[in-house]
């Protein structure tokens, strides 16, 4: 049998497959990149409430501008370039360390630690080491002026030429001793953490080899240098992480912050472009076969699938064996390429826009003046919620679950599984299957169907005890995104006025992400810290369950009270197909009559149950 393969639409396979596969190393992993980071779920969930508003500003904006001057080909490739560059240059960004100082004056030295500990740690320790001296490596940065204090005050000639060999060195290396019992602790002036004082006996410690005693002079009050302190001691290491857990506050006043939150920022309005761009152009190389999105789509769930479970792979294979600190280079490095590969792919595609509108703003706006519109377009933002939890937190559930069992060693593995279940068994499937599932069940039905589907899946997530029992359920997917994806686009583009088909698939795209997943993400970060993480399962599980009655109802009601074309309360299933399948107008200037017109094909009040056949 001879197999007749569109070359038209290759590239456009192509660039689902490669866009998805070079972003799965990275957009799973970057909540759990943030909490490594050292920053608190809290920001973390205030990060994901603004990531999507970039998207909901950026979405339409752009759809804007590429079917008003006609750049769908390179806002396309700007936003591969864009998203590619800032997510590898996060790489880059460094740890929030807690601030560690050694303080010397007037004869009394200590070590200051500074960070957001538990509330219990001096008792914890003092309990602990009882009157044990730990001996700590302390690596710490210098000035000039502090080599005159070790030169004059501590080695004391011992070392020939000091101040000449040493006074250019950024850093020294000593030994000191800190007594366990004699622990004093302050909090931070600015309230943003506490600080550990861990007294030395008699000011002793070696420098090069030599017992020193580390004294300064009253009158000198500069030698409080920033250090890394390594005691060689596991139980104090668990105690006192090398960094430090910071909230709002404090994360916006550190530079590092706002640089790794810049390149995010960067990253999600160039993936925002190239979805919503991406799928007007494939709706219009489809033509009317719309029914064969799901079939193009599913090449990008394929390339998820695939890269996602490499990446946890190789994550956990180049970090360190029993670290809960994970090396995340290689992704990075992954994404690079793979999106400079999209690239080359995408610039092969065959796009020219055969649809103008001469009013973009006008003709989008009138879809506001639909009920059915309206009760879509408030679909989108519920999904939207519990979407935010399973994108910005469910792996964070996860680690927490799993560190009774293997204490994370193969976490990572276990997030690349999870991820290629949901695209393999869950989104591939039910992509290669919307179309006939929309045209069996109908859009509505698929949508109520969607909501059913996050109260099930939720609510397994709150009883999860293993993490690895999770693999089963992310089977919930295809449901969850594949068949509410394929919903979601599909019904925007046969609803989209000509002209405005990239307009159209961005504002619902800014409507799911800017409103639904940004609310869902802040919501869900302050409950993480408020409540626990299961809690927060049970909680957005439960009001899912709530808003699948209510939609329910509200499309019964419309069904049996909102006039269709013929002036009847209920719309006729069988008008649907004609309504779909419909010639849109030949001219543009048509186009808002078209739309309020109760007569017209196009109007959205007719697509209660939309036929894509």
């Amino acid at each position: 049998m001879k197999v007749n393969i569109d070359k038209d639409l290759v590239p456009m396979k192509a660039h689902y497959f490669l866009f998805n596969a070079g972003t799965a190393p990275v957009v799973p992993f970057m909540p759990q990149l943030a909490l490594q980071l050292g920053y608190s779920s809290v920001v973390v969930g205030t990060m994901y409430m603004i990531l999507p508003i970039i998207g909901l500003v950026a979405k339409p904006l752009f759809g804007y501008i590429a079917d008003r001057y006609h750049r769908h080909r390179f806002l396309f490739l700007a936003g591969q370039a864009l998203t590619a560059v800032a997510f590898f240059m996060i790489m880059f960004v460094p740890a929030v360390e807690p601030e560690t100082q050694f303080h010397c004056h007037a004869g009394v030295s200590n070590i200051r630690y500074c960070s957001n500990y538990a509330a219990d740690t001096e008792k914890q320790l003092e309990t602990h080491f009882g009157n044990r001296t730990l001996s700590c490596q302390m690596h710490c940065q210098m000035v000039p002026p502090m080599w005159d204090i070790v030169c004059n005050n501590w080695l004391l000639n011992k070392t020939a030429n000091c101040q000449t060999a040493n006074s250019s060195k950024p850093w020294i290396d000593f030994v000191t001793y800190i007594n366990m019992k004699d622990i004093i602790e302050e909090p931070l002036a600015n309230g943003n953490g506490k600080c550990l004082n861990f007294l030395i006996p008699h000011d002793k410690g070696v420098v090069d080899s030599h017992n020193v005693t580390l004294y300064c002079p009253k009158e000198n009050d500069i030698f409080r240098p920033k250090c890394q302190m390594n005691c060689n001691d596991t139980y104090l290491e668990t105690l006192l992480p090398a960094s430090q857990t910071i909230h709002t506050r404090g994360a916006m006043a550190k530079p590092e912050f706002w640089f790794f939150f810049g390149m995010l920022i960067i990253s999600w309005a160039g993936m925002a472009v190239v979805v919503s761009i991406g799928d007007a152009i494939c709706f219009s190389l489809l033509g009317d076969r719309h029914h064969l999105y799901g079939k193009q789509r599913l090449c990008g769930s394929l390339g998820w699938g695939i890269f996602a479970v490499v990446a946890g792979l190789l994550v956990d294979a180049m970090s360190e064996e029993g670290s809960t600190v994970k090396n995340y280079t290689i992704v990075f490095w992954m994404t690079l390429i793979i999106l400079g590969f999209d690239m080359l792919a995408s610039t092969k595609l065959k796009h020219t826009q055969t649809h103008m509108s001469s009013n973009i703003l006008k003709d989008v706006g009138q879809m506001f003046l639909s009920m059915r519109c309206i009760v879509f377009f408030l679909w989108c933002v519920a999904i939207g919620l519990g979407t935010a939890l399973i994108w910005n937190f469910l792996f964070i559930y996860l680690e927490e679950l799993a560190q009774p069992f293997d204490e994370g060693k193969y976490i990572k593995t276990l997030e690349g599984l999870v991820m290629g279940i949901q695209c393999f068994g869950g989104e591939l499937p039910l992509f290669f299957l919307s179309g006939w599932i929309l045209k069996r069940i109908g859009h509505v039905n698929a949508m109520s169907l969607v909501l059913f589907g996050f109260g099930v899946r939720f609510i397994l997530y709150s009883m999860l005890q293993n993490p690895w029992y999770i693999l089963p359920i992310e089977l919930l997917n295809g449901v969850t995104f594949g068949l509410f994806y394929a919903t979601m686009a599909s019904y925007a583009s046969i609803v989209a006025p000509p002209g405005t088909e990239a307009t159209m698939q961005s504002l619902v795209g800014a409507i799911f992400e800017g409103v639904g997943v940004s609310i869902g993400s802040q919501v869900a970060g302050q409950l993480f810290a408020a409540v626990s993480a299961r809690t927060t399962f049970e909680i957005f599980g439960i009001a899912a369950f709530i808003i699948f009655i209510i939609h329910v109802c509200v499309q019964m009601y419309l069904q049996r009270n909102v006039p269709d074309e013929n002036g009847k309360g209920r719309s006729s299933t069988a008008s649907a197909p004609d309504s779909a399948s419909a010639s849109p107008p030949s001219t543009a200037t048509n186009t808002a009559t078209d739309i309020v017109n109760p007569t017209s094909p196009k109007n959205l009040d007719d697509f209660r149950d939309v036929d894509l056949s």
